[in-house]
Parts: C-alpha cells; sequence; structure tokens
C-alpha cells in the first residue's frame, strides 16, 4: 500500500509538439498576472515620468510623422487629420511589434527561471502579451481622446460598423506578434545573430503596411507587398471602423487570419519542441 509521503512529481518532456498544455496553464494564473505586473513594474520603475511615457511616446511618434511624412513628404492622409490618422496606425503596429520584439528574447531573458523551476513554458510569452495590452489599452484611452477633440473641432469622420470587428483585430495582432516571437525565440538559442535582426528589422516592416500612408497612395510596384502583408488588413480595418476611412476586403482579412493562424502553429509545435532542450543551448 502506498503512502502519501511516498507519492511523488515526474517532470517529463511535452508528449506532443502541439500538446501546450491549457488546464496545466490556467492553473498557473496567478504566476500569469505576477509576471504581467513584474513586466509592468519593471520597465517604468526607474523612470522619472513612469507609466506617462505611455502617452509620451505615440505623442512624440505622431508629432514627427506629421512634420516628416505629412509635411515634408506631403503624403496623403485620405483628408482625416494627420495625427489621428497616423495615432490610429502607431498604436496597432506598436502592439504587435512589442509583442513580437519581447516574446523574441524569452528564452534568452528567462533562462535562469526556465532552468531551476517548472511551470508551464508558454505562461511566460503568454505574459508578454497580456502585459503590452495594458500599454495598448492606454494608447487605444488617448487615441479616443483624440477623436473626441477633433470631433469638437469639426473635423470629418466617423465611426462605421467595422468597429465590431474590433475584438477579432485584436486577436490577430497579439497571435501574430505571439507566433513569430515564439518561432524567433525558438531559433535565437542556436543563432543569436536573430535578435540583432528582429530589433532593427522589424521597425522597417512597418514601412511595408499602411501605418504612414493609406493602401490608396501606396505604390504600384510595391503594392502587392503592400497588401500582402498581415498587419494591412488590420491597419485598414481598424481605421475604417473609428474613422470610416480606409480600404476592406473580406478576403484580405481573411488571408491575413490564415497567415496568422498558421504562425501561431508554427511558433507553438517549433517553441514547444525546443523548451525541452533549450537549457544546454542559451
Amino acid at each position: 500500500m502506498m503512502h502519501e509521503s511516498d507519492k511523488h512529481w515526474e517532470i517529463k518532456p511535452e508528449s506532443s509538439l502541439l500538446d501546450v498544455k491549457i488546464k496545466e496553464t490556467l492553473e498557473y494564473r496567478d504566476l500569469l498576472w505576477l509576471l504581467v505586473r513584474r513586466d509592468f513594474i519593471s520597465f517604468y520603475k526607474q523612470t522619472v515620468l513612469g507609466p506617462i511615457w505611455f502617452f509620451i511616446q505615440p505623442i512624440f511618434t505622431v508629432v514627427m510623422y506629421s512634420l516628416i511624412f505629412g509635411g515634408v513628404a506631403g503624403i496623403s492622409t485620405d483628408n482625416l487629420p494627420k495625427p489621428l490618422f497616423y495615432l490610429a496606425g502607431i498604436i496597432t503596429w506598436n502592439y504587435f511589434s512589442d509583442c513580437l520584439i519581447k516574446t523574441s528574447t524569452v528564452f534568452r531573458d528567462n533562462a535562469i527561471i526556465f532552468g531551476k523551476v517548472y511551470f508551464p513554458r508558454l505562461i511566460m510569452p503568454v505574459s508578454i502579451i497580456f502585459s503590452n495590452l495594458i500599454r495598448f489599452g492606454v494608447q487605444l484611452l488617448l487615441f479616443l481622446l483624440m477623436m473626441l477633440y477633433y470631433h469638437l473641432q469639426g473635423a470629418q469622420f466617423h465611426l462605421t460598423v467595422f468597429i465590431l470587428l474590433f475584438p477579432l483585430l485584436l486577436l490577430l495582432m497579439a497571435s501574430l506578434g505571439l507566433g513569430l516571437g515564439m518561432i524567433v525565440s525558438a531559433l535565437t538559442t542556436k543563432y543569436r545573430d536573430l535578435a540583432f535582426i528582429v530589433s532593427f528589422g522589424v521597425p522597417l516592416l512597418m514601412y511595408s503596411t499602411t501605418v504612414v500612408y493609406p493602401l490608396s497612395v501606396a505604390p504600384k510596384q510595391f503594392l502587392g507587398l503592400i497588401k500582402y502583408n498581415p498587419m494591412t488588413p488590420i491597419i485598414e480595418t481598424f481605421r475604417l471602423g473609428f474613422l470610416g476611412t480606409g480600404s476592406f476586403s473580406w478576403s484580405l482579412l481573411i488571408y491575413s487570419a490564415t497567415v496568422t493562424f498558421l504562425i501561431l502553429l508554427g511558433g507553438i509545435i517549433i517553441f514547444n519542441k525546443v523548451q525541452k532542450s533549450f537549457v544546454d543551448t542559451v
């Protein structure tokens, strides 16, 4: 007869590359919220302005884009106020890029913790998605306040029925950033150069989306590249929903969702495969 004291836990590698142990991950939800809180506090802990940077960063970026792209380059903003047009693209792109960049170093940044304590590894990248969601929420509030200001100034824009797709757009942004981030994070356990490529490559990738220009004025020679960037239908639909101006296509949005699903699926498979032995390579 086995006594209670004779029981023991045996830690084994994942039995399947698609086994993400959702139930076990939910049991560690307290750890998830602790990690979200850690990320939020640590990022602004030693700054003078603290969370105010959530507002300052997009405002400075909007001012710069308005001066350079709207003023000097004279790029159209589809008759929308320049700050409003740019901010719509900035907050959506920032959420995706922050999820991607921060997830891409999750193995390297948490190697010590992973090597000493067991918990579902997927919690780490998921916590990044939620901590960035707080920042996105604050910047979305800034966007709504700017919408109110320009509405009172008589600017011509309006909400449309496509705003109902906002939860889907948010899910797609998070999933795309998470999937790509997990793929890069797994690969950087062996190929450290990828971390440098991501750090300067992701900001450049922004120009292949419609963050600083509408799809209607995209260069024809690059139109295919821009249209089929999975983030472009998301940004265009976001603008159309909140501002009433933008391009929308069900086929492009479904394409974006399909690509996002495949990337997320690939990210989970690669992440699960690498987590079994990454301590030996990091």
